[in-house]
């Protein structure tokens, strides 16, 4: 990406290449007047209500990450008041896969989606929207040890191992979140693709690592709440963006629960309000659990259990070996001695050998296209590891560069061959490559043949680690898996062009203090020709309150949304909350708090 934009910030300037594929430009442009005022009104619901229950000063959050109430956010501004704190933000096409979602948190880089909700869905939408992102994780981000949990759990998250039913479930969840979010669909397609989504999502089988850790991230940086089980306060973004759920949550029949490891035990469903809530005594507490389940993952137990892991996955993982060799493919195949030891691993087609996340030089997945396969363990009666072997003491055994060498394992794999190649790193011996080479297991079954070229032998005793995607992911070239359904881009008709430039005529009146005579004919135009719409109509009723210009039509307009409250249900709470704020204009309560 050439023309990639760092915005000038630290962070953003760091991602690296895989990363980048996924950001796009956020065109400032797109946003309607319509669009403007959606988030207005969220933001001033929002910190109406939240004032009262979220757990940090809320438009002290704002203001230090670039945010305000009146518009949406443009990325520069985010990312030049984040750079303060040391993080950065950038735009994304809807929902990206989880464990790039990760990597973007490890890098301290939040990921905001470009596109706003509909005006149909703003107390709550299932797609990721910008109203979601920023006014809900950018305000805390400004608190020093959630901020610490954010990035360690991002680079914890990056490295947890999928099952291949994750990958369906992600396209699952993006495809129905794009639909809900897109105009004039059809209500079968939603349906279905609603259908879908819960029967796979039902038959995920045992939960992979990153479906754990994704409840995890749920019951904390979504809905996450702290303090005392009597008394929390919200911290979770999911719940700070959702004008709807940041009201009902508070509700004692909501179930409230302290949060601590068996919350792994607790799946959730996006489409759904939640059953119940975690409240956490402190944000050290979440580091505190987060480190108790990372210590059962098999980027931190290696052996036969996670490399079983990998092979379930059917996607690129790394094992690291020992002696700090780090293999990368797609794994298949596994030897596993009555100990439960490994004692051989096996990818197949493109794989790459690394060492401390650097790809060896001429071990790249073109030279290795068709994958790679290695013994693991000791040498058979010899009780130095193979990896503690100086130049030295491999010639004591037999295997100098030019010479032909036999090492036998305890499995019984024996592996002969003339030595091309000792690669050492540090105090290891990492790799010993063999021309003219049999590999044979000791039933005699041919592991490798002199004809197939050089055998690279990979060395170490045991597997360490093992963890999701490539070692060195930028020589790996993993350009991941970027959806192929994209959101859906909107082209509007005359009249909704029409009903934009009235919200935008409401928006001039109101912000240059003058011209209100005109919202007689405005609001004429807009109960005769926009009959459905609600939320221009509220803003004619804020300015003709706050002007006290023209009684008679405040009390027309107040009349027409009455009415509306009362005949379309779904329009309700909207308006009554719409007649709070106005009643309760947050512009003094900002003033009181800063």
């Amino acid at each position: 990406m050439s023309d990639f934009n760092d915005f000038n910030n630290e962070q953003v300037a760091k991602l690296p290449k895989h990363l980048r594929q996924f950001i796009v430009a956020q065109n400032y442009e797109k946003y309607t007047p319509i669009d403007q005022a959606v988030w207005r009104y969220v933001m001033r619901q929002n910190y109406s209500y939240l004032k009262h229950v979220a757990y940090y000063p809320y438009i002290k959050g704002l203001n230090r990450a670039g945010l305000s109430i009146e518009y949406i956010p443009d990325l520069q501004t985010m990312n030049d008041n984040l750079g303060k704190i040391g993080w950065g933000a950038v735009t994304v096409d809807g929902f990206i896969p989880p464990a790039a979602f990760m990597e973007y948190q490890a890098y301290k880089v939040l990921v905001i989606a470009a596109d706003i909700r509909q005006i149909n869905h703003i107390e709550y939408t299932p797609a990721p929207d910008i109203i979601h992102e920023s006014a809900g994780h950018a305000p805390i981000i400004a608190d020093t040890d959630y901020n610490a949990y954010l990035s360690y759990f991002g680079s914890i998250g990056a490295k947890a191992m999928f099952s291949s039913k994750d990958f369906e479930l992600y396209e699952a969840i993006r495809r129905l979140s794009i639909l809900k979010e897109a105009a004039n669909v059809d209500e079968a397609e939603i349906a279905k693709a609603e259908k879908e989504l819960k029967f796979i999502a039902e038959n995920m089988g045992e939960p992979s690592e990153m479906a754990l850790l994704g409840r995890l991230h749920w019951w904390t940086v979504e809905y996450g709440l702290i303090g005392t089980l009597e008394n929390p306060k919200i911290y979770g973004a999911g719940l700070l963006s959702s004008i709807g759920e940041s009201a009902t949550c508070m509700d004692p029949k909501i179930k409230k629960l302290w949060y601590d490891i068996n919350t792994i035990n607790y799946s959730y469903d996006i489409t759904q309000e939640q059953p119940q809530l975690f409240v956490t005594p402190t944000f050290q507490n979440l580091i505190d659990v987060l480190e108790q389940f990372a210590n059962t993952m098999a980027f931190r137990r290696g052996g036969s259990e996670s490399v079983l892991k990998a092979i379930e996955c059917k996607n690129p993982s790394t094992a690291v070996y020992s002696s700090g060799l780090q293999v990368t493919g797609v794994f298949t195949d596994v030897g596993i001695s009555k100990d439960d030891e490994v004692t051989f691993i096996k990818t197949t087609g493109q794989s790459a050998l690394a060492f401390d996340g650097k790809e060896l030089a001429g071990h790249s997945k073109h030279y290795h296209k068709d994958g790679f396969s290695s013994p693991v363990g000791k040498l058979k009666a010899i009780e130095k590891l193979l990896e503690d072997h100086d130049l030295t003491d491999l010639a004591n055994l037999g295997i100098t560069v030019g010479k032909r060498g036999n090492l036998t394992f305890e499995s019984g794999i024996e592996v002969n061959g003339s030595v091309k190649e000792i690669i050492r790193k540090g105090e290891k011996t990492i790799l010993i490559a063999f021309d003219d080479c049999t590999v044979k297991e000791a039933n005699g079954n041919i592991l490798f043949q002199p004809e197939w070229g050089t055998y690279d032998m990979a060395v170490g005793e045991k597997i360490v680690s093992v963890f999701n995607g490539a070692a060195d992911k930028d020589a790996y070239e993993e350009i991941t898996h970027i959806s192929e359904q994209l959101t859906h881009k909107v082209i509007y008709d005359d009249a909704t062009k029409r009903l934009h430039s009235l919200y935008q005529e409401v928006r001039d009146i109101r912000e240059a203090g003058e011209g209100v005579e005109k919202l007689t004919e405005l609001f004429n135009e807009l109960k005769t020709n926009f009959r459905y719409d609600w939320l221009c109509a509220m803003q004619i009723l804020e300015i003709l309150h706050h002007t006290a210009g023209n009684p008679a039509l405040e009390n027309e307009v107040r009349i027409y949304l009455e009415m509306k409250a009362a005949n379309e249900k779904e329009l309700t709470k909207l308006i009554n909350d719409g007649f709070h704020v106005i009643a309760n204009p947050v512009t003094q309560l900002i003033a009181i708090e800063d």
